[in-house]
């Protein structure tokens, strides 16, 4: 079974009613920091489904203390998928540096080549 939630840009994920189980009472899952921090975010808000079991894992780890939310949570999940996105670039980077042959010297003619090139 899933549950849709949506979250707020004031840390809040809470639960909303889904058309096909309107009959189901929403389950209070409102676990934010109560100190109105705002931090320089915008107002956006995300709504998406979660299975249950994920949300269950979800609250664990909020409740273990490493967070002080649900909010904070997804915050580092995108941060450290971000930081992995950006190292698997760098990588590519250098290996199509090391692909791209032998080395030159960097001589000013070089450099004028490479900027008459960058130019155009």
């Amino acid at each position: 079974m899933s549950a849709e939630y949506s979250a707020h840009a004031d840390w809040r994920v809470t639960p909303r009613a889904s058309p096909m189980a309107s009959h189901d009472a929403p389950r209070n899952v409102d676990n934010c920091c109560q100190h109105g921090q705002t931090g320089g975010m915008s107002r956006n808000t995300m709504s998406f489904a979660l299975p249950e079991a994920m949300r269950s894992y979800i609250d664990e780890r909020v409740r273990g203390g490493e967070y002080g939310n649900t909010s904070e949570y997804l915050r580092d999940l995108i941060r450290r998928d971000q930081q992995a996105e950006a190292a698997r670039r760098f990588r590519g980077l250098i290996a199509d540096g090391l692909e791209s042959g032998e080395g030159r010297p960097l001589t000013s003619e070089l450099v004028d080549e490479l900027r008459s090139r960058a130019l155009g």
